[in-house]
């Protein structure tokens, strides 16, 4: 991979905030069963956490994007990473208050400022270094959101599980949040000392689409894209918020600091069936990939509904294997050949991800109402949909 000397320290910065959201995400599920203790809520209250997570994407992914087209990707980022850090020392007076309604609060304004990361990292990356090489630095970079992401639940599991957290429950919470918005106020300061090549983006149609007036909504295989990846992120962040809460109930002596450790180590997995799903796209066609991912997925959400013991704890773990492609590869498949119209479909495929506010929330009622491992069905649902598009609905016409 070949970088300008120019672009090394932006490279590296910029790679930085693809680890610490990985970091607020992966400490999201391990919240869900804490607040379940520490301030006695339910199952289906404790989801309003991915409620209030994925729904500040929604609302703040359209207006990060008109921030950003006004003021550019260097203050959009300085300004997710403000919000990011206002957020998380917004942690410090919930805890304090022991609301739950004021923890929700706090996360949106995180998370918020996680949209505007998002929103700006993707596209900022590739323009780091050659054009030739943008996709390995953008999956290169990805990669440390994985990092995050496992990383996460290990500390949420030493502190807000370990022997200390039992006597000051939510003091763990309050540290462990201080600590990261001292992290994210630090990396802002390095992003407002360096200078930073800008964006300059013209959008211009493709040869395919020259002279031709492309109407995005009537391209099936973008609005399918939108439609399977609701579902898909849906599935995923409900899978990995009722995680904890289904090891531990299984009877095989899980408690909540080991089931954190599995999830963390779940989450490795993801990491590592990103890199094995990238090789085999070399051999086997995306969508063709996607639609057996999903397949096997459905195969083993059928083994945690059904199954007892440590098996479907591991077919729990093996879901989030075959859940790494999928994210990219929909993404991926879903702005082909749309021309100048690529960046407005991109935006719209980002939002989809409010999926993860509202599925969780569903699982959350099931699980009240029934058992949690019956929660695990909403997901086979949802998988249904990227098979049918991987198989199907990806086509482009």
């Amino acid at each position: 991979m070949k970088v300008k000397q120019s672009f090394i320290l932006p490279l590296v910065l910029v790679t930085s905030l693809f680890f610490l959201w990985g970091l607020a995400y992966g400490l999201l599920d391990v919240l869900n069963k804490h607040f379940q203790e520490a301030l006695d809520i339910t199952k289906q209250r404790s989801t309003l956490l991915q409620a209030a997570y994925f729904g500040a994407y929604f609302l703040a992914a359209l207006p990060a994007g008109l921030f950003m087209q006004k003021f550019g990707y260097r203050k959009g980022i300085i300004a997710g990473l403000l919000l990011y850090a206002t957020g998380a020392l917004l942690f410090y007076p919930s805890a304090g208050m022991q609301s739950f309604s004021f923890f929700l609060f706090a996360l949106f304004v995180l998370a918020c400022g996680l949209t505007f990361l998002e929103t700006a990292a993707n596209p900022y990356i590739t323009v780091l270094g050659d054009p030739e090489s943008a996709e390995f630095r953008l999956n290169l970079s990805q990669s440390f959101n994985g990092v995050g992401s496992f990383i996460g639940p290990i500390i949420g599991g030493a502190l807000f599980f370990g022997t200390k957290a039992e006597a000051d429950q939510l003091g763990s919470v309050q540290t462990v949040y201080i600590g990261i918005a001292a992290v994210v106020l630090m990396v802002a300061g390095l992003f407002m000392r360096t200078p930073l090549p800008e964006i300059k983006e013209e959008e211009q149609l493709d040869q395919q689409h020259a002279g031709k007036e492309i109407h995005l909504w009537e391209q099936k295989h973008f609005s399918g894209a939108v439609i399977t990846q609701f579902f898909y992120v849906a599935a995923q962040v409900g899978i990995a918020a009722l995680f904890i809460n289904y090891c531990t109930e299984q009877g095989v002596g899980i408690g909540n600091e080991k089931a954190a450790y599995l999830l963390s180590a779940s989450l490795f997995i993801f990491t590592v069936g990103r890199f094995a799903g990238t090789a085999l796209m070399k051999k086997i066609p995306p969508q063709k990939l996607l639609a057996i991912y999903a397949a096997v997925n459905i195969l083993l959400c059928a083994m945690v509904v059904f199954m007892k013991g440590m098996l479907p704890v591991y077919a729990l773990m093996a879901i989030f294997f075959f859940e790494s492609i999928m994210f990219p590869t929909i993404f991926a498949l879903g702005i082909k050949q749309l021309g100048n119209q690529t960046k407005k479909a991109s935006s719209f495929i980002i939002m989809s991800i409010a999926g993860g506010a509202i599925m969780p929330f569903l699982m959350g009622w099931v699980a009240d109402h029934y058992s949690t491992a019956m929660a695990y069905l909403v997901p086979l649902a949802c998988f249904l949909v990227v098979v049918w598009y991987g198989w199907k609905g990806s086509r482009v016409r």
